[in-house]
C-alpha cells in the first residue's frame, strides 16, 4: 500500500478521494479529520457492509489510524481489492501536528478558551471545579499544589481551571504545571509543548524511562505504567516542595470504576476526591474535576478547535488510557457503552451509581474491608 502525507494529502482536489478514519470508538472521541468517515478496521476486517461500497470505485480510499501503523495493513482485505487505496503517513497525530505549527492565533487562541470558561462554559466547567474544591476541601492555604498534565483534555482544562480559581484570590496557593515525559515520541512531546503555549500554561517538564521499562512486560502493562507515573509524579512534586499533586480525573470516571469494580473486580470501591499517599509522606492527591462531565470537557475543546494528546504509548497503537485498576481501554468503553444504554430508561443512571458509594448502608453489607482488615457481619451477629 502507497503512503500519502497530509501536505500531499491537501494538494488533491476534495472530489478525488474519501478520506476514511479506522480507529476506535475511544480514539474517535478524542476527534476527526474534518470530513472523514468512520468506519472501524474491524469491520473491514469482516467484510461487512461498512458503506465503502457507496463510494464511487474511482475515488481514491486514504485510511488513517492514530500514528499509521495499522492503516499500512489492510491492503490484504477482500473488501479492498480492486480499489485505489493509500495511507495517510503518520495518522491522526499527524494532522493534528499540522495544526501546531500556526503560531499566528496563539495569543487569540488562549484568550478565546479563558473566556470561554467565564462566560459559556462557567456554569459546566468551573462552578463544579470551584464547588468540589470546596466540599471536598481540596485547596488550603498555603498549599503547593503540582497540577500533572498528561497532554490529554482534562488535564489541559484542568490547569486552565486552576488558573482561574487562583484568580480570584480567595486563598493564597502556588501551583506547579507539572509534565512528565515517560518516552515520548518527539512528535507528541511537541504537541503537548504548543498546546500549552497556546493556553498560557507554563509547564515544567521532566523525563523519565517509563515506557522502556514497561515495553516488555506482558501482563497488565497498562496497569503498571500508571502506578509508576504516578509515583515519579509524586517524588518529582516533593522534591519541587510540593504537598499535593492533582490529577485531571472526571465525574464519568467515577461512575465508570464504580461499575467496573463491581462488574470485573467483585468489589464495591470509588475513585476519592483526595487520598494521603502511602509512599510519600506529606503528599496528598486531589481531583477537582470529580463533579464535571466528560461530554461537557469535550465541547469546551471543540468549542475552542483544540486537538490534545490521548495516549501516547510507544507499543500500542489503540490504548486509550492508562488506568490503575488494570481495567483495558475496551472494559472502559463498554461500560461507557453500558451506562449509555441504561440511561435511556432511566435519565438518574449516573447520578444514582455516583451516589450510590455515599449512601452504604453497613447493616446490610455482608463483609467490609478498612484499613485492610475483614470485618464480617456474623462478626457481630
Amino acid at each position: 500500500m502507497d503512503e500519502i502525507t497530509f501536505e500531499e494529502l491537501r494538494k488533491w482536489p476534495k472530489d478525488s478521494y474519501e478520506l476514511i478514519d479506522i480507529r476506535d470508538e475511544g480514539l474517535v472521541a478524542y476527534g476527526m479529520i474534518p470530513g472523514a468517515l468512520h468506519i472501524p478496521m474491524e469491520a473491514i476486517e469482516e467484510g461487512n457492509s461498512t458503506g465503502l461500497e457507496n463510494i464511487s470505485g474511482d475515488r481514491k480510499l486514504v485510511f488513517y489510524c492514530q500514528i499509521g501503523r495499522k492503516s499500512r495493513e489492510l491492503e490484504d482485505f477482500e473488501l479492498l481489492k480492486g480499489r485505489e487505496i493509500y495511507s495517510l503517513e503518520g495518522g491522526y497525530i499527524a494532522y493534528v501536528r499540522s495544526l501546531m505549527h500556526d503560531d499566528s492565533a496563539r495569543e487569540e487562541k488562549q484568550n478565546k478558551a479563558e473566556v470561554s470558561i467565564r462566560k459559556k462554559f462557567h456554569k459546566q466547567l468551573f462552578t463544579p471545579f470551584a464547588r468540589a474544591c470546596k466540599f471536598y476541601q481540596l485547596i488550603q492555604e498555603g498549599d503547593r499544589i503540582a497540577v500533572c498534565i498528561s497532554g490529554g483534555k482534562d488535564s489541559m482544562l484542568m490547569a486552565k481551571l486552576f488558573q482561574e480559581i487562583q484568580r480570584h484570590r480567595q486563598l493564597n496557593f502556588e501551583l506547579t504545571f507539572l509534565v512528565m515525559d515517560p518516552g515520548y515520541n518527539k512528535e507528541n512531546r511537541e504537541l503537548i509543548e504548543s498546546n500549552a503555549g497556546a493556553l498560557g500554561i507554563p509547564v515544567t517538564i521532566f523525563e523519565s524511562d517509563i515506557f522502556d521499562a514497561v515495553d516488555t512486560i506482558e501482563k497488565s502493562p497498562c496497569y503498571i505504567c500508571a502506578r509508576m507515573r504516578r509515583g515519579y509524579l509524586y517524588s518529582k512534586a516533593k522534591a519541587m516542595g510540593c504537598n499535593k499533586i492533582a490529577l485531571g480525573h472526571h465525574y464519568d470516571d467515577v461512575i465508570e470504576t464504580i461499575l467496573m469494580g463491581m462488574l470485573h473486580g467483585a468489589q464495591i470501591q470509588t475513585m476519592m476526591p483526595k487520598l494521603h499517599s502511602t509512599n510519600f509522606e506529606g503528599m496528598e492527591l486531589i481531583r477537582p474535576l470529580y463533579f464535571i462531565r466528560e461530554s461537557d470537557i469535550c465541547a469546551w475543546r471543540d468549542y475552542n478547535d483544540l486537538h490534545f494528546l490521548q495516549c501516547a504509548c510507544h507499543f500500542t497503537d489503540t490504548c486509550t488510557t492508562c488506568h490503575e485498576d488494570g481495567t483495558t481501554s475496551s472494559k472502559r468503553l463498554e461500560t461507557k457503552k453500558l451506562i449509555a444504554e441504561l440511561k435511556k430508561n432511566n435519565p438518574f443512571v449516573e447520578s444514582n451509581i455516583f451516589k450510590s458509594v455515599e449512601n452504604v448502608n453497613l447493616d446490610t453489607v455482608i463483609a467490609y474491608k478498612k484499613k485492610g482488615e475483614r470485618h464480617h457481619f456474623l462478626d457481630e451477629y
